[in-house]
């Protein structure tokens, strides 16, 4: 009854079904483990009529025109521009760190000075990597670097990831940068927008097709059986001839036989006060405070005007299965050992032709939105197109 099997219905797998149902033409049967589709993209309305984000905040930006335009046939879209702030020696200054968080943090003079070596050095308006400016042999802009290091990245990383910044792949914190502007907005995209009606309704329109069919709160392996040495597939206790395209956890599909993977999950706690808002902005970070990494306040996202307000606050930790103590896996972690042994199932992976594995999870790297819808699509012109 079906050409292609998908087992998740997030971005990878929800834009995958659309295109080979839609351009294609394939009969396509999405399995997704939880009650609901959209993946850690799934909102709601809370009881007190906040659209809140419910495994935290998603922010939509890009600069690939192909792909805003390609979720903007299932959305109109609400212009949003994300603002961060961070708890620093007491003061909440702009995220990424910027000209305008040194001047709150450092002597006018000391200020202006490093001000005016870090424009000459690197020019304005560009986004110097935190780790290229530690290793610059400038003695005061090495200094800044220190300080930024340890106030903002070192104890967050601690938090979030489970290991201190010298214990994880240096890809990752080559991402964190320090803006040589005053621009306070977190993204600089040419796109940047959430859902007008949330990301939901999104994915409900993206699966509105007669040739997708949709099983919820299913677990994948009670109706796909693999058989991994004679390269096969079951469906329903039946041959199945078709394709299969996987988005889950890599190491799961394949039984752990190598060894699992691990992940870093988030706990989520949600809380409504009675006042019209609980911050200054959509996201505050606390680097070195408390136990959870940062507070989010939807209300700046999705503006309402209510009495209440709903906030979040995020507990990262180490994810140890779907069925022990709730939680997705959210975040590869990305050291050495285990890039190599995802390496080692990827090679098995390549052996099983009619499998695919697309996503975060089953590919083991880090995507934003626009990245892994622009990878969905990818995939389909080059493989099922």
């Amino acid at each position: 009854m079906f050409d292609v099997v998908i087992v998740g219905a997030g971005f990878a797998g929800s834009v995958l079904a659309r295109q080979l149902a839609s351009v294609a033409g394939k009969k396509v049967l999405l399995v997704e483990r939880r009650r609901h589709i959209a993946g850690n993209c799934h909102d709601a309305v809370d009881g007190h009529g906040v659209l809140v984000h419910t495994y935290g905040p998603h922010l939509f930006h890009t600069s690939n025109r192909e792909v805003f335009e390609y979720l903007s046939s299932f959305t109109e879209w609400h212009e949003y521009q994300h603002r961060v702030l961070a708890v620093v020696d007491g003061r909440k200054v702009p995220l990424p760190f910027n000209l305008t968080s040194l001047e709150m943090l450092f002597p006018g003079g000391m200020a202006r000075t490093l001000e005016k070596k870090l424009v000459e050095r690197f020019g304005f308006g560009v986004k110097v990597p935190i780790m290229e400016l530690i290793r610059t042999d400038d003695a005061e802009l090495k200094m800044l670097a220190d300080y930024i290091y340890e106030k903002i990245f070192v104890h967050y990383t601690v938090k979030q990831w489970g290991v201190t910044p010298e214990d994880i792949s240096p890809e990752v914190m080559e991402r964190v940068p320090v803006f040589i502007s005053r621009d306070d907005r977190y993204f600089q995209d040419t796109y940047q927008a959430v859902p007008r009606h949330g990301y939901t309704r999104l994915f409900e329109k993206m699966l509105d097709h007669p040739g997708i069919h949709l099983l919820l709160n299913t677990d994948y392996r009670v109706i796909v059986q693999p058989n991994l040495e004679r390269r096969t597939m079951s469906l329903f206790g039946q041959p199945f001839k078709g394709e299969l395209i996987f988005t889950g956890m890599i190491d799961e599909f394949f039984d752990y036989s190598l060894g699992r993977l691990p992940y870093r999950t988030l706990d989520f706690v949600f809380e409504t006060f009675e006042q019209e808002f609980f911050q200054e902005v959509a996201t505050v970070n606390y680097p070195n405070e408390y136990d959870f990494t940062r507070i989010t306040e939807f209300k700046h996202i999705h503006a309402r005007q209510l009495p209440k307000t709903t906030v979040l606050r995020e507990f990262p930790r180490d994810y140890r299965g779907f069925d022990q103590e709730g939680g997705t896996p959210s975040y590869p972690i990305f050291q050495e050992a285990n890039t190599a042994l995802y390496e080692r199932y990827r090679n098995m992976a390549e052996k099983f032709p009619a499998l695919t594995l697309v996503g975060r999870l089953a590919e083991y790297r880090y995507y934003d939105m626009d990245d892994i819808v622009a990878r969905a699509l990818e995939v389909f012109e080059r493989k099922f197109a």
